[in-house]
């Protein structure tokens, strides 16, 4: 999933977008090929091996997701994630295109981010699980989930 997320992600080029709606009309019409006419399984597209998998049955609802959205879902989510990044020479890695200072005695090193998702903090740790810093996590916040302006343009 994460890894035809980015693939969409790259076609898509969110970042030449004007706005949500244009990236959302871009997102579509990559994940129309992607999965309906990109060769995927012996020559396949994604549709054609698995036709069941069309459409889920669920029609979209914007006064559904105002509702039933709710931020501590999405965080309490990506608080399942450790995802490893690499600390450059300076003592940073680099998430969502925003630079956060891990300490240059771990740069080289492989490091550990996560979410607390109660302190709102991102999580460093060390591959034996040790914590080595904690950073506000203030992109993560309603407004920039919703408008899709988590990541920093560069």
């Amino acid at each position: 999933m994460e890894r035809s997320q980015g693939t969409g992600k790259r076609w898509a080029e969110p970042h030449a977008c004007a706005d949500a709606k244009e990236l959302h009309q871009r997102l579509q019409e990559m994940d129309v090929i992607q999965r309906e006419e990109y060769p995927s399984l012996k020559g396949r597209s994604r549709l054609e091996a698995y036709p069941a998998l069309k459409h889920s049955g669920r029609i979209y609802s914007w006064n559904w997701e105002r509702k039933h959205w709710r931020l501590e879902r999405v965080l309490e989510h990506l608080a399942g994630y450790a995802v490893p990044r690499k600390v450059d020479k300076c003592g940073t890695v680099s998430l969502y295109n925003t630079n956060y200072y891990v300490g240059t005695i771990h740069g080289g090193k492989t490091t550990y981010v996560m979410l607390d998702p109660l302190r709102r903090e991102w999580l460093f740790t060390d591959d034996r699980g040790n914590q080595l810093r904690t950073q506000p996590a203030a992109e993560m916040c309603r407004q920039r989930i919703m408008t899709l302006s988590v990541t920093n343009r560069r």
